[in-house]
């Protein structure tokens, strides 16, 4: 079996200002990272949120999808934290986590094992949730699951939405030649969005190239997705952190996985 070989070409599709720590761990085993961001993070400015942040006493729960949610909740906040120490604290993975305590605040609940909404849920705390007031802080347009499951438990829900998502301005030049010349190696996908949109920024006639470009996601939602679409090769790691996208590229190497004239030869 063949390994994956240095300055094979690494889509990373991150939004711009996360990218760069996945892109060092790329460049570190010898590949090359082509920034390609499919996601714009952009800060939602309303006063709908503001008067939320002033009484976020009501809630008992706090739970944060995404370190995105972290950072752009304390920046409508202009970083103060206080008010966030009113309630109790509930982070869907590690790295959001992280960034709620590199903030300054302590975090009460993490899933166990699976760190995603279906983790979350299957904590003592979210399913004895009845009664409780619950404010999930996410962007907009996120999945339902979580509220849907929290309310049917009887808890009150309501949401803090204070990014959105959207396509950025971008040069497809180079992946577009990179997929015709059969250039392109994998291609690392962190969410539903970034998958959809990196279909609506690739020219159509183009589609059939890079779905046979072997497809690096986070979670089995995401790969249904990917599936559905028409990729041939997906992977998904074991969880969502840069290492073990690294992990994950690396053991598609082993499994001989290179491409000729985008087809799969091994």
């Amino acid at each position: 079996m063949s390994k994956v070989q240095k300055k094979d070409n690494v889509l990373v599709t991150r939004p711009a200002h996360q990218a760069d720590a996945l892109c060092a761990l790329i460049e570190k085993q010898g590949w090359n990272a082509i920034r390609f961001p499919t996601l714009d993070i952009v800060a939602v400015d309303n006063d709908n949120i503001r008067q939320q942040l002033q009484t976020l006493e009501q809630w008992h729960w706090l739970i944060f999808i995404s370190t995105n949610a972290v950072n752009f909740a304390l920046g409508s906040n202009n970083g103060k934290i206080e008010r966030f120490k009113k309630c109790s604290i509930a982070a869907v993975g590690k790295a959001t986590e992280k960034a709620l305590r590199a903030a300054g605040l302590s975090v009460d609940l993490i899933p166990e094992t699976h760190f995603n909404t279906e983790g979350l849920l299957a904590t003592q705390e979210m399913k004895g949730i009845e009664g409780k007031n619950c404010l999930i802080v996410r962007g907009q347009g996120g999945r339902e699951v979580l509220a849907d499951c929290l309310r049917e438990r009887g808890a009150k829900v309501e949401y803090l939405e204070v990014y959105s998502r959207k396509i950025p301005a971008c040069d497809t030049s180079r992946v577009s030649e990179m997929l015709r010349q059969g250039t392109l190696n994998a291609v690392t996908i962190t969410s539903g969005d970034a998958l959809n949109n990196l279909l609506s920024m690739i020219n159509t006639n183009l589609h059939e190239k890079l779905q046979a470009v072997p497809l690096i996601v986070i979670s089995n939602r995401i790969k249904e997705l990917a599936e559905k679409i028409g990729f041939k090769k997906i992977a998904v790691t074991e969880n969502p952190g840069d290492a073990a996208i690294i992990k994950t590229a690396v053991m598609m190497g082993l499994e001989t996985q290179q491409l000729t004239n985008g087809e799969y030869s091994g």
